[in-house]
């Protein structure tokens, strides 16, 4: 799932079907953070978990990369903010278990859509034992190879699951691959009540700009589950709005996954036992979207 980040070159989705139009005046909310889990696998046998997170706060956007999904494994930690210029480029190196890791960025000519991940001009290159793991941005393997001075071809990686921490109004907007190599999708994700307000909240959810999940009468149905179908194959939506409405504080979080089944199982994937994360073969990719909504 290589080509999964040119699903991001646009965050924003214009929405031009009845069904997932009216947006009641509100933009959908930009994402703050992103985490990215990716799944590789080293030319030796040995599996791997790489996380890479990308934030953005006030000051500009920060980096951080770890490996095995271990925060005591934390590979780098990296402040890109613009009075910041000499960190937008350089390499960490770190021995976390029995592997040498070593993580490579350029920053420094980078362009930002409305989200906190570079969307071209970039590279982040993910080298365990001399042999390179993760690469995202625009340099393409032989190139990376000959610059970083690799011999063994790149390790086999994909995109396991991206996290997303947004906040705002109850209107968000992302895109997804649930399939490798296949349709990148848009998805919307849309919380109002009667005429726009907060009376009698209801929950749609579209992809494609098509209505595929509509739950009325949110706040007795503030916790469910449902199947969609996307590229042939069954997609689990779970929803967690609870915060929302019940949380004391002044603003709440919801949640919201989608994972797509594997092959012949009829299983909801709640339902399954988590496999061990050294294990590729395990469960595919799954979206989780962390929404803060804002008073």
């Amino acid at each position: 799932m290589r080509d999964f980040a040119s699903c991001f070159s646009e965050h924003a989705i214009k929405v031009s079907d009845s069904s997932c139009s009216g947006n009641s005046g509100r933009s959908p909310s930009a994402q703050n953070t992103v985490a990215c889990v990716y799944r590789t696998q080293h030319s030796t046998g040995k599996q791997l978990l790489v996380t890479v997170t990308w934030c953005r706060n006030q000051m500009g956007h920060l980096l951080s990369v770890t490996v095995d999904d271990d925060p005591a494994s934390c590979v780098c930690k990296v402040d890109t903010s613009s009075w910041q210029f000499w960190k937008k480029k350089g390499t960490r190196s770190l021995e976390t278990g029995s592997s040498k890791v070593d993580v490579f960025w350029d920053l420094s000519s980078a362009k930002y859509a409305a989200g906190p991940e570079p969307v071209e001009n970039f590279y982040l290159v993910v080298v365990a034992d001399a042999q390179i793991v993760v690469l995202l941005g625009d340099m393409d393997e032989e190139a990376a190879m000959k610059k970083f001075d690799i011999t063994t071809p790149i390790a086999n990686f994909f995109l396991s699951a991206r996290k997303e921490y947004v906040s705002g109004k109850a209107v968000y907007s992302t895109k997804a691959q649930f399939v490798d190599h296949g349709v990148c999708h848009d998805i919307l994700i849309k919380c109002r009540g009667e005429n726009g307000g907060t009376k009698d909240p209801e929950l749609c959810v579209c992809i494609d700009q098509k209505k595929v999940i509509h739950v009325k009468k949110l706040l007795w149905k503030f916790r469910g589950n449902q199947t969609i179908l996307v590229d042939g194959l069954p997609v689990d939506m779970m929803w967690d709005v609870h915060g929302w409405f019940f949380n004391s504080s002044a603003s709440g979080d919801a949640v919201f996954m989608f994972k797509p089944r594997k092959g012949s199982d009829s299983r909801l994937w709640l339902e399954e036992k988590l496999l061990p994360k050294k294990d590729l073969g395990g469960p595919g990719f799954s979206l989780l979207i962390y929404a803060c909504k804002c008073p």
